[in-house]
């Protein structure tokens, strides 16, 4: 019993890992095949704004040769735990299928839980599809997704906090797309930190389709390579000894 309860209190005073973070700004190329769209390139800009230790906030953008463009904000507030760290996300989606004339809206809930090594998402969204050259009185080209449901199981193989750290990942959604629960996305990234202030980027995804119809065929693969760059956040400095000035003595 006594052991037990010494494990318990070690972990209670022991940081997640991932802590407080800083504000951010990353960009990234992308070269993507689906058979969809066959082969295009993307540009993504991402910020990541982390207002206190217990909120923060992310906008994405991202731009397509392909003519989909998307964006999304992402509000998440903070919990930390005696282990680890649970959290609530709001997401809104937007994508302008320009090619087809038509926009996809989607507006998500989850809560999630992370640890140093594993971070794991649940929640539902929703979405409404709509043709631009529809009529606002007529329901005409319009569909509506009441309901779907979301998940992200995120493995790493270092601590959160590490320099360098690879991750694989199992999901319907990405940054910039949700997908229904029975179209999995497979993602397997990493990033290495040349120091305090720059971040080098990598992924490599892929979805296959028709997974849960017993079939596997191919979909759609994306690399994506890019850097970071984090802010500082400087402390204040206690400058009171250095206020007054006692002069030397002649």
């Amino acid at each position: 019993m006594m052991c037990v309860l010494c494990a318990t209190s070690a972990l209670a005073v022991r940081r997640p890992g991932f802590g407080e973070r800083n504000y951010q700004l990353t960009a990234m190329a992308e070269y993507s095949f689906n058979t969809t769209y066959r082969h295009h390139a993307n540009v993504d800009v991402q910020a990541l704004l982390p207002f206190n230790r217990n909120f923060e906030m992310e906008a994405k953008m991202q731009l397509s040769t392909a003519n989909v463009h998307s964006g999304n904000v992402i509000i998440r507030p903070k919990f930390e735990l005696p282990v680890g760290e649970m959290f609530l996300e709001t997401d809104i989606y937007y994508r302008a299928i320009s090619r087809s004339r038509m926009s996809d809206i989607t507006a998500a809930l989850g809560v999630g839980y992370r640890m140093d090594h594993v971070s794991v998402t649940l929640g539902v969204f929703a979405r409404v599809l709509s043709d631009w050259n529809r009529s606002w009185y007529s329901n005409e080209s319009y569909m509506v997704e009441p309901f779907n449901l979301l998940y992200r199981v995120e493995a790493f193989v270092r601590p959160q906090d590490n320099p360098w750290n690879v991750s694989f990942m199992i999901s319907n959604i990405d940054d910039y797309q949700m997908e229904r629960m029975y179209q999995p996305l497979f993602h397997v990234g990493g990033y290495y930190d040349f120091d305090e202030q720059w971040r080098l980027n990598f992924g490599v995804q892929c979805k296959p389709t028709g997974m849960f119809h017993l079939d596997a065929t191919f979909y759609g693969m994306t690399l994506r390579a890019g850097f970071s760059y984090r802010f500082h956040q400087k402390e204040e400095k206690n400058n009171s000894n250095t206020d007054t000035q006692i002069p030397a003595e002649l």
